[in-house]
C-alpha cells in the first residue's frame, strides 16, 4: 500500500484513523461512565441530606465528573496516534488543558447554584437574599474562564491579558453597565433591607403592585394581584421610589382609614326625649351620665337656670354623641388593634357634607380578613346614623331628579 499511495496521504490516513479510534474510544467511555456516575450520585444523594446531596443530584455535576478520565486519556495518549506531528501533538495537550478550564468553571457556577438553593430555603434566605451576588461571581468565573483558555491555547501568561484589560476598562464599563449598577443596586438593597423575597411592594411607574418572587443581579420578579409578572431592572429600585407593606405585615395591624359624608342640615341639639333614648344604648350610658353631670356643672358655675338663651348652655349634639357611640363601638371591637392609633374625627366640611372618619387599625393584615373587618364596621356606621337623626349624604340620582320634578 505504501508503493501505491504517497506518503504524504499514508501518514495523514493513519493519523486521521488514530484520532478517529481515540475520539471513539473517548466517547464511549464517557458515556459508561456518566451512566455509571450518575447511579452513584444518586445513590450517595439519597444518604445525604446536607448541601452535597443537592450537588450530586446536578445532572450537568455527573456529565463534568465524566469527562475527566477520557480527557485525562486524550492528554496522555494523543503522542500515540501515528503521523501527528509535534505541533499538533502540543496543540490538541492544549485544547485538553482548555477544556479541563471550562469544566472547572462549570463546576463552580454548580456549586453556586447549590449554594443557592439550600440558602433560599433557610430563614436568612428570604431577608437577605444572595442569588446577585453568586451571579456576579458567576460572570467573573467565566471571564477568567476566557482569559485562562486564550491563554493556554495561545501558550502566553494570563497576565499579558489580564494588563490589556486596563486599556479596555471604559468600554467595559459601558459593556458592563447595566450589570455594575445591578450590583451595586442589590447590595444596597439586601444589606439596607430594603426589600425582600414576599415582600408587597408598589411601583406605579412599572405597574407592579403584588409580591415579590425573586432578587437576581439584573431583575426583580414581582407577581401582581392580577398574576401577571413584573420584571424591574434592580437599580432602578436605587432611582425610583416605592412602596414596601412589609411594616404593615410585621406590625400586626392595617389601617381603616375612611370617612362617612354626613348632611350639615341633619347636625342639631339633642332634646331631653333624645337624651333619654340615648341613655338605654349600652354604649352610650356611661358616655350620657358623665356629660349630663359635667353640663349640670356648668350651668351651676355659670348660675343659670334652665330657661335661659340656649346659646348659653352647653348641650349635647346628635353628631357628638355619634361620635362617642362609634369610640365605643371600635374599642369593644375584636377586629381592632387597641394598641395602635385610634381617631374617629371630623374633617373640614366639604361642598357634599361633613367627612367623620374612622381611623383605626385592623388587627388581621389578610386582604380578605382585613376587607371583611372594614366592611362590618361600615355598615354598621351606615346603618345606625340615622338612629342619631343624621343623614349620610349622596349626590342627587335621576330618581331623585323625577320626584323632583313631580312635586307639585
Amino acid at each position: 500500500m505504501s508503493e501505491t499511495i504517497p506518503p504524504e496521504i499514508y501518514i495523514w490516513l493513519k493519523s486521521s484513523a488514530g484520532i478517529v479510534v481515540l475520539l471513539f474510544l473517548v466517547v464511549v467511555l464517557q458515556v459508561g461512565m456518566r451512566t455509571y456516575i450518575r447511579k452513584i450520585f444518586h445513590r450517595l444523594a439519597r444518604d445525604s441530606r446536607s448541601w452535597a446531596s443537592v450537588l450530586l443530584r446536578d445532572e450537568a455535576v455527573s456529565r463534568i465528573t465524566a469527562w475527566i478520565l477520557p480527557l485525562f486519556i486524550v492528554h496522555e495518549s494523543v503522542a500515540l496516534v501515528p503521523g501527528l506531528s509535534d505541533k499538533a501533538i502540543l496543540f490538541s495537550q492544549r485544547l485538553v488543558l482548555a477544556t479541563f478550564v471550562v469544566l472547572a468553571a462549570r463546576f463552580v457556577v454548580c456549586l453556586l447554584d447549590a449554594a443557592q438553593s439550600i440558602y433560599s430555603q433557610s430563614p436568612a434566605g428570604r431577608s437577605r437574599p444572595i442569588k446577585g451576588y453568586l451571579q456576579g461571581f458567576s460572570i467573573l468565573t467565566h471571564i477568567v474562564m476566557v482569559v485562562a483558555v486564550i491563554s493556554i491555547l495561545m501558550d502566553k501568561s494570563p497576565f499579558i491579558f489580564l494588563s490589556g484589560l486596563g486599556a479596555m476598562t471604559a468600554i467595559l464599563v459601558l459593556i458592563f453597565k447595566d450589570t455594575i449598577l445591578s450590583l451595586v443596586a442589590g447590595i444596597q438593597l439586601t444589606s439596607n433591607r430594603l426589600i425582600e423575597v414576599g415582600d408587597w411592594i408598589e411601583m406605579p411607574q412599572f405597574d407592579a403592585d403584588g409580591d415579590v418572587t425573586e432578587i437576581a443581579l439584573h431583575a426583580v420578579k414581582v407577581q401582581n394581584w392580577d398574576h401577571t409578572i413584573t420584571v424591574i431592572p434592580t437599580h432602578k429600585f436605587l432611582e425610583n421610589s416605592f412602596k414596601n407593606w412589609r411594616g404593615m405585615h410585621e406590625s400586626g395591624g392595617r389601617r381603616i382609614k375612611r370617612s362617612v359624608l354626613l348632611d350639615l342640615r341633619s347636625v342639631r341639639f339633642l332634646e331631653a326625649a333624645d337624651i333619654e333614648y340615648f341613655s338605654k344604648f349600652y354604649l352610650l350610658q356611661e358616655y350620657i351620665a358623665r356629660k349630663l353631670e359635667e353640663l349640670h356643672e356648668d350651668q351651676i358655675r355659670k348660675g343659670l337656670d334652665k330657661n335661659g338663651l340656649i346659646s348659653n348652655f352647653r348641650r349635647l349634639t346628635n353628631l357628638g354623641t355619634f361620635r362617642a357611640y362609634l369610640v365605643n363601638y371600635l374599642r369593644q371591637h375584636p377586629g381592632i388593634r387597641q394598641d395602635m392609633t385610634f381617631l374617629v374625627r371630623q374633617l373640614q366640611p366639604t361642598s357634599e357634607g361633613l367627612p367623620v372618619e374612622i381611623y383605626v387599625f385592623a388587627n388581621d393584615t389578610r386582604l380578605s380578613s382585613f376587607e371583611d373587618i372594614q366592611s362590618n364596621i361600615f355598615d354598621h356606621v351606615l346603618a345606625i346614623a340615622p338612629e342619631f337623626g343624621l343623614r349620610v349624604f349622596q349626590s342627587p340620582s335621576g330618581d331623585d331628579m323625577r320626584a323632583l320634578s313631580r312635586e307639585p
